[in-house]
């Protein structure tokens, strides 16, 4: 993983999209040489200019391919799914050059160039995907962690070694007195994964050479996942192992790092107090407001046509009010009053009792479900964001009589709450549409990330991804 602005990349993305801009680069400059050889002026490509132009098409597909979702920490769909949104990306390409030559004739005078770059580059992107799928799939390429510990935190990180695109392997499991039994048999004999190492405990400790084991084993992490700490970690081993240059990380710590998200479960106030993260201020409120008030401004003028066609939808559809306002919990639990385009009946709640909605929802009208889909109900709190009630990126606002009910049962709910909420967050480009308390709980390991790391650059890279989920449709009810 590699942190920037506090926000952790995994490596192999900074990697594929470091070297997949170095072939969009490398057709276009090509292109440009070939073309500049078809008119006799090949003496010096980089005096015309091609060097500039091969950079800023590496740069403008690459932007592109992060908007189609193609580098993403998960990547659900085959190989057909992804060549439909790497044609998407080249489609998009296409489209914006053709526009900046019609608003600025002469600023793109390479057609010629374009016409040899774009099959060249999608070849070597295709060829370039493809080898990364296979050495991703090499786990010599992944960093070898060894577990010490054997309860719920440890079968957590095992399951996060066998997720699609993890960057690690779990290469033994260490457990320590009766965390022994918190891990069942049957999970090891079937998955192969958790290798006791019984044969090298003490009665000290439960761990004889740590040390020893990670030699032996070639270990590049050692990860401490247990529940309790008090009278139980080795630390002369652990010590031994951290002064030889292995890393050795607290489980909180490795899951907030590898997923994107904060473990609520065995999650102490310690962790929370002493931990990095967490950082504000006068200066960093200020920058976050600034920004909400120039991208919000600037949305409502790209999106005032798109809003006015959606509020004629609605009301032509069954004469009923355009907008829908609700009441929400906003920043230290102040509620404010979130203004949507209606996607509902106007009776959808007459009962008086609120729920979510749920997939095929009855209530959910012909127009409200399309203006759902595509997020443009959502486009009216772009009010709520110019007056101060909302922030374009952050927890999403939810429903009082919700808040009350999932402060008690999930913990750490009301933290959410220290922040101002968002027209779109973490939770919501990293986690589908959520409608029950565990689906609540889930959303808010990533709304603690948020908040844990957020800076100016999380932000920019939360909207990007928006426009990803907005593309695709995902998450809509």
């Amino acid at each position: 993983m590699i942190r920037l602005f506090r926000h952790y990349i995994p490596g192999w993305f900074v990697a594929l999209a470091a070297v997949e801009g170095l072939v969009f680069g490398l057709a276009m400059y090509v292109g440009e040489a070939l073309r500049m050889l078809g008119i006799g002026e090949l003496e010096s490509p980089l005096r015309f200019g091609a060097f500039a132009n091969a950079s800023a098409f590496a740069v403008l597909m690459v932007l592109n391919f992060v908007v189609v979702g193609l580098y993403q920490r998960r990547m659900a769909e085959g190989a057909s799914g992804q060549l439909v949104r790497m044609m998407i990306a080249f489609a998009f390409g296409f489209a914006e050059l053709a526009v900046i030559n019609l608003v600025f004739p002469g600023v793109v005078p390479w057609r010629r160039s374009l016409a040899l770059a774009f099959p060249a580059a999608f070849a070597g992107v295709l060829l370039t995907r493809w080898a990364f799928v296979r050495l991703c799939g090499i786990d010599v390429f992944k960093r070898r962690v060894l577990v010490v510990g054997g309860g719920e935190p440890a079968r957590r990180i095992i399951e996060g070694a066998r997720a699609p695109g993890a960057g690690f392997k779990v290469v033994g499991c260490v457990p320590l007195g009766e965390e022994r039994l918190a891990v069942e048999p049957r999970y090891v004999v079937e998955h192969n994964v958790i290798r006791f190492v019984d044969d090298l405990a003490s009665e000290r400790t439960g761990v004889g050479d740590l040390l020893g084991i990670v030699r032996d084993r070639d270990v590049d992490e050692v990860v401490v996942a247990v529940s309790d700490r008090r009278g139980h970690l080795p630390m002369r081993e652990l010590l031994a192992c951290r002064m030889v240059g292995v890393p050795v990380s607290d489980f909180h710590s490795f899951y907030e790092r590898e997923t994107g998200r904060v473990m609520l479960e065995d999650l102490h106030p310690s962790w929370l107090v002493f931990s990095d993260g967490f950082r504000g201020g006068l200066a960093a409120d200020a920058v976050k407001r600034l920004f909400d008030l120039a991208a919000a401004g600037l949305l409502l003028a790209l999106t005032w046509p798109v809003m006015l066609l959606a509020a004629l939808a609605v009301k032509l559809e069954d004469g009923g009010p355009v907008f829908y306002r609700q009441t929400r919990v906003g920043q230290h639990g102040r509620p404010f009053e979130v203004i949507k385009f209606r996607s509902m009946r106007p009776d959808a709640e007459a009962d008086g009792r609120p729920r979510w909605a749920r997939p095929g929802d009855a209530r959910v009208t012909r127009v409200g479900a399309w203006l759902r889909k595509t997020r443009i109900d959502e486009l009216p709190q772009l009010i709520n964001v110019l007056r101060g009630e909302m922030s374009l990126v952050g927890p999403r606002p939810e429903r009082p009589e919700f808040v009350a009910r999932l402060q008690e049962r999930i913990p750490y709910y009301g933290e959410r709450h220290r922040v101002k909420p968002g027209l779109t967050g973490w939770a919501q480009v990293s986690y589908p549409y959520g409608a029950s308390d565990e689906d609540a709980a889930e959303k808010l390991r990533y709304d603690l990330y948020y908040m844990k790391n957020h800076s100016l650059f999380l932000d920019l890279v939360i909207l990007v991804q928006t426009v990803e989920v907005v593309l695709w449709g995902r998450g809509a009810r």
